[in-house]
């Protein structure tokens, strides 16, 4: 069985499940509860992945992969899925929104953990909320294209960005801004795989 090295509060590792969930492999996953602090590097991931991140899976045969891209991608592979397309178009599309929806994960991760911190740094706190609204923005512009096709890298990582918002940002109320996409996330978020992965403290 494959070992997933895990949080139940990492976007990352949430999206990692969430294609296992659809692809229906998440029960050959078994869990494994790692704390992957930024300040703190672990000895336990590290044995795997020298970053100290998750997720980190390691495979039946002891070898590891990470990021959570790269792990999405195997899953796929090892499934027959369709979550990347091949190529094309298309292809290009999926990989710019799932660029787009990753940054932005990257982006309010960072935010988290810095206004967490004194003294606050009002700039770069400023920084994180102008482009966040930006982001929510293009997802707002595009949500017409990737809302009418099946679910991809691209469209669930934008919908565990969102998630990831309500979370740790409620107070930013990206719903107000982007109703089409909050139509949008409504049944996104109701899938099995998004409801058995949702982040907890």
């Amino acid at each position: 069985m494959m070992k997933l090295y895990w949080s139940p509060r990492s976007p990352f590792v949430r999206k990692a499940m969430v294609c296992a969930h659809e692809l229906g492999l998440a029960n050959q996953i078994e869990l494994v509860r790692r704390v992957a602090a930024m300040r703190v590097p672990n000895p336990a991931i590290m044995d795997h992945n020298p970053l100290s991140k998750i997720p980190t899976l390691v495979r039946t045969d002891g070898t590891a992969l990470f990021d959570s891209l790269v792990i999405c991608q195997y899953l796929n592979e090892l499934a027959g899925g369709d979550l990347f397309p091949a190529s094309g178009d298309a292809k290009w599309q999926v990989l710019r929104w799932h660029a787009l929806a990753n940054g932005l994960l990257d982006l309010l991760v960072l935010w988290r953990n810095e206004r967490d911190y004194e003294p606050l740094r009002t700039e770069l706190l400023q920084a994180f909320a102008t482009k966040t609204r930006a982001c929510v923005a293009r997802f707002e512009g595009d949500v017409e294209l990737f809302g009418k096709v099946p679910l991809s890298i691209g469209s669930l990582t934008i919908g565990c960005a969102l998630g990831y918002l309500d979370y740790r940002f409620p107070e930013l109320e990206w719903r107000t801004q982007a109703p089409r996409l909050a139509t949008w996330f409504g049944p996104v978020s109701a899938r099995d795989s998004f409801r058995l992965t949702e982040p907890a403290d």
